[in-house]
């Protein structure tokens, strides 16, 4: 079948996009320690929660259990 997965590809977690997705964050969650004080509401806020919505929604979307919202969820982490 045309864009089926690869057989090795049993959950979401298997998916390299999910992978990098919760490396990303990890980073951020890092990076954005070291942001002044006056940015925690702001930016950083902002940038933590945008980094995490990437495996949060490709899990989100797998939990679903159809097709057409997983792939819809996976679009929006794509986003």
């Amino acid at each position: 079948m045309e864009g089926a997965p690869a057989p090795d590809v049993r959950t979401f977690r298997d998916l390299i996009a999910w992978q990098k997705g919760v490396r990303l964050s990890l980073l951020v969650y890092r990076l954005t320690k070291r942001f002044p004080d006056e940015e925690k509401f702001g930016m950083v806020s902002q940038m933590r929660r945008s980094a995490v919505s990437i495996p949060a929604n490709i899990a989100e979307g797998y939990g679903r259990g159809r097709r057409a919202e997983y792939i819809r969820y996976l679009e929006i982490g794509r986003g």
